[in-house]
C-alpha cells in the first residue's frame, strides 16, 4: 500500500520518529530474511534445471556427433558406391567391345594352333568310331567262328548249299542273255499282257504303253514289276540264242513270296514244256516236260532229251500256271549248255581173261 503524505500538523494516530525509524529497519530485516528464504528455496529449482540444461546439451552434443559420423559414412559409403558403379560399367564396356577387340587382335600365330587342335579332336573323334565299329564287326566274326566250329560237316555243307541258291549262285554259263547278242523270236512269241493301269493317258489319248516287253526275261534285273506278262495260262516264247549250243539244262526264276507286292505268287508258270530249233527248215525237237513250284524261287532243269545236236532256238511253251486267270509272269530264264558237243563217257574195257595151260 503507498505511505499516506503526513500532515505538517501531525496526526493524532501517527507515531513518533523514533518508533517509525525502528519499524523501517524492522521491515528492511524482514525483508532480507524473506529474501535468503526466497533464494534457499529458490535453490532446489535452480539445480534441477542446471542437470536439465546439461542433459539436453549433452544429448544434443551426440545426436550432433552421431549426425556428422552418419554423414562421414554416408559419404565413404557414396563414395564406395560410385566406385563399384563406375567398376561394373568399366567391365560392361570391355565385356561389349571385348569380342571385337579379340577379332582384331587374334592373328595366325593363335588361329593356327587352335585350327590344328580341333582338326586333331574330330579325327580322334572319327578314328574312335571306327574303332568300336572294328570291334563290333570282330565281336561278330568271333561268334560267327565259335559257332561255325560247333556245327559239323554236314551242317557246314548244307549252310553252304544255302547260300549259294539264295545268292543266285549258278556256276553256268547263260546264252540267252541279252547283253551277249540273244534275242527274242516275236514271231514265234505269244502277246503281251496290257492292263489299264499299265498306259499313259492324255485328255483320253493314250500315250504309250508301261507294260514290259519279252526280251526283259533275258536280262538278270529280277526285281517286282520287271517281268514279262502274257494273257491267261497259256502261252510260249521263243528265243535266239547267242550261238548255237549243245543244250544241257534251263533254268526259271520267280521272285520270292516275301517281296510279292499282292503277297501271291499265283502269277508264276507251272506246266511247261522245252522244245529245241533250227533256224531253217523250222523244226521243234521235244527236250522235256516240267514243273516249275515258286516256293523255289531259282530252279534248274536238266533236259530230259539231250541230242547230240546244236540248237540255235529254244522254245519254252508253258501250259498253266499257279492260279490267276488273267495273265501269267516270266521273270527270268536262263538256257545252260556248251558250244562243243559233250564228251560220251567210254564204255569200260573187258578184264583180261587168265590163260589157260
Amino acid at each position: 500500500m503507498p505511505r499516506s503524505a503526513r500532515s505538517p500538523h501531525g496526526d493524532p494516530c501517527a507515531l513518533p520518529d523514533d518508533a517509525a525509524h525502528n519499524a523501517r529497519q524492522r521491515r528492511v530485516i524482514q525483508r532480507g530474511r524473506n529474501t535468503c528464504r526466497t533464494a534457499e528455496d529458490s535453490l532446489p529449482n535452480t539445480t534441477w534445471f542446471t542437470c536439465l540444461a546439461c542433459f539436453l546439451r549433452t544429448q544434443a552434443q551426440q545426436v550432433l556427433f552421431n549426425t556428422c559420423r552418419c554423414k562421414l559414412i554416408f559419404q565413404r559409403l557414396m563414395e564406395k558406391t560410385g566406385v563399384l558403379v563406375l567398376c561394373a560399367f568399366g567391365f560392361w564396356m570391355f565385356s561389349m567391345h571385348l569380342p571385337s577387340k579379340m577379332e582384331v587382335w587374334q592373328d595366325d600365330s593363335i588361329n593356327s594352333p587352335l585350327q590344328s587342335l580341333r582338326m586333331y579332336q574330330e579325327k580322334v573323334r572319327h578314328h574312335t568310331g571306327e574303332i568300336q565299329d572294328l570291334r563290333g564287326s570282330m565281336n561278330q566274326l568271333l561268334a560267327r567262328l565259335q559257332e561255325m566250329e560247333a556245327m559239323s560237316d554236314e551242317q557246314k555243307m548244307t549252310q553252304k548249299i544255302l547260300k549259294m541258291i539264295q545268292g543266285d549262285y549258278i556256276e553256268k554259263p547263260d546264252f540267252a542273255l541279252k547283253s551277249i547278242g540273244a534275242s527274242i523270236d516275236f514271231e514265234h512269241t505269244s502277246a503281251t499282257y496290257n492292263h489299264d493301269k499299265a498306259r499313259s493317258y492324255w485328255n483320253w489319248i493314250r500315250l504309250w504303253n508301261y507294260a514290259q516287253p519279252p526280251d526283259v526275261i533275258l536280262e538278270p534285273n529280277v526285281t517286282p514289276g520287271n517281268c514279262w506278262a502274257f494273257v491267261g495260262d497259256r502261252g510260249q516264247v521263243t528265243i535266239r540264242l547267242a550261238q548255237k549250243v549243245y543244250l544241257s539244262n534251263l533254268t526259271l526264276q520267280h521272285i520270292p513270296k516275301t517281296i510279292s507286292l499282292s503277297g501271291s505268287l499265283d502269277t508264276a508258270p507251272k506246266d511247261f514244256v522245252i522244245y529245241g530249233m533250227e533256224s531253217s527248215p523250222r523244226e521243234e525237237v521235244f527236250l522235256g516236260a516240267f514243273q516249275f513250284q515258286p516256293e523255289n524261287t531259282i530252279q534248274m532243269f536238266p533236259l530230259q532229251n539231250q541230242p547230240p545236236r546244236a540248237f540255235g532256238s529254244v522254245k519254252v511253251k508253258i501250259s498253266s500256271n499257279w492260279g490267276n486267270p488273267r495273265f501269267t509272269c516270266l521273270y527270268r530264264v536262263r538256257v545252260h549248255g556248251s558250244v562243243t558237243p559233250p564228251r560220251t563217257q567210254p564204255s569200260p574195257l573187258p578184264a583180261p581173261r587168265p590163260e589157260r595151260e
